[in-house]
């Protein structure tokens, strides 16, 4: 009797990794279909991926997760960090390991598969993430292009060509993409459980707040600190600015090759920096400060992705784990006379901040709002605020 045996069911990949090198990774594809080509990088964070995609910070990149299992929270519009969510600011592509679960969260409200989706974000399950990772970190960050197709076909030459002859972010200013299009003023609190978003309803001080892909949580913190914050467009003119009579001046977080952003904003900061009005930056805005003031910025290996790096702060002797996102950096042997190094990373000795001595202005390149990440940094909107009071005459406030 001869038995009959049924067929080898061989499941098809319906999504593709294809690196500038000619490797190809398969998965499963969820999210938004068709293609994107972008930076591979990876990101340690534990928890926080929709702030992750949405922070414009990503823009121009493809997120590796290293935590295994995202999306079982799902997705909720609270959590999004791009100041026009309409306008999909942040991350193109998301690399994950498990397949995405059904969320269990009572603040969800959709799913992460129809929220990639809405989002335009294209994304793939089923990839050794740690074995990526590991690849990233020897051979640094790459370029890549990320495809979705449901029936599984693939011109795998034509997507190779492509991904090869990306450029990549050095050169771009991804900045003036994603800026705000227009001034606007921003008046939301942080985030209190059970009760959600607060307003500000106590103005105390005024901050302008320069928009190169600024974080909604940012906002938020300077909100909570009685700052009525109006938010200006990346090349807004430094008349405009001061016009505006602010107690201080932010310079935000943003994505691509900072020396590109500065063609235009450096010329602007400097124009401030002969003001006497406070300073703060973050991220970008770090870097474009350092920049202004005589300093150099280069492309880092694989960048800082994640919210468990120790950064040590010079100025309390402190170490404070922080949540990070740059793929470059500023170069602390540029910091010229007069501009001191304030923080740095425990990982790899990278510039983490500076202050120019006897003048308000100080930067730190990474994001103390916490969204997502620890709030050992929350303290630095506090001593910007103290800046400000400072001059004012008034007593600091406690920065811990």
């Amino acid at each position: 009797m001869v038995t009959s045996i049924a067929p080898w069911n061989e499941i098809k990949p319906t999504a593709l990794l294809v690196l500038a090198d000619g490797t190809v990774l398969e998965g499963r594809g969820l999210g938004a279909t068709g293609e994107a080509v972008a930076e591979v990088c990876f990101n340690t964070a534990l928890t926080g991926y929709q702030e992750i995609l949405t922070d414009p910070s990503y823009a121009g990149q493809i997120v590796t997760f290293t935590f295994p299992h995202i999306g079982n929270v799902g997705a909720n519009e609270e959590d999004v960090e791009d100041l026009n969510p309409a306008a999909r600011a942040g991350a193109v592509g998301a690399i994950f390991r498990a397949e995405v679960t059904d969320p269990s969260s009572y603040r969800s409200v959709d799913h992460l598969d129809t929220w990639l989706k809405r989002r335009g974000i294209v994304a793939m399950a089923g990839v050794d993430t740690r074995a990526l990772t590991a690849l990233l970190r020897e051979k640094g960050a790459a370029n890549a292009v990320i495809a979705h197709e449901p029936d599984g076909r693939f011109d795998i030459e034509a997507l190779k060509a492509r991904a090869a002859s990306w450029t990549g972010l050095l050169g771009l200013d991804l900045a003036r993409e994603v800026t705000s299009g227009q001034s606007s003023t921003w008046t939301q609190t942080p985030w209190v459980w059970d009760e959600g978003y607060g307003t500000l309803d106590d103005e105390k001080i005024h901050i302008a707040a320069i928009d190169y892909g600024v974080k909604r949580n940012i906002l938020r913190l300077l909100a909570s600190l009685g700052a009525k914050v109006t938010v200006v467009p990346a090349t807004t003119p430094a008349a405009d600015i001061v016009a505006l009579e602010p107690d201080g001046i932010f310079l935000s977080n943003g994505p691509g090759d900072p020396e590109a952003t500065g063609e235009y904003a450096v010329p602007i900061i400097r124009e401030l920096l002969e003001t006497d009005i406070p300073i703060f930056g973050i991220c970008l805005g770090h870097q474009m400060l350092a920049l202004a003031l005589g300093a150099r910025t280069l492309k880092m290996h694989q960048g800082h992705h994640g919210a468990n790096h120790p950064v040590k702060d010079f100025t309390t002797g402190k170490v404070e784990i922080v949540s990070m996102n740059h793929g470059f950096a500023v170069d602390g042997d540029s910091l010229p006379e007069g501009v001191e190094e304030t923080h740095v990373s425990l990982f790899d000795g990278t510039n983490c901040g500076i202050t120019l001595i006897g003048r308000p202005v100080f930067s730190v390149q990474h994001h103390p709002e916490a969204s997502p990440g620890p709030q050992d940094s929350h303290y630095l909107f506090r001593r910007f605020a103290n800046l400000i009071r400072r001059k004012h005459g008034e007593p600091a406030l406690a920065e811990r």
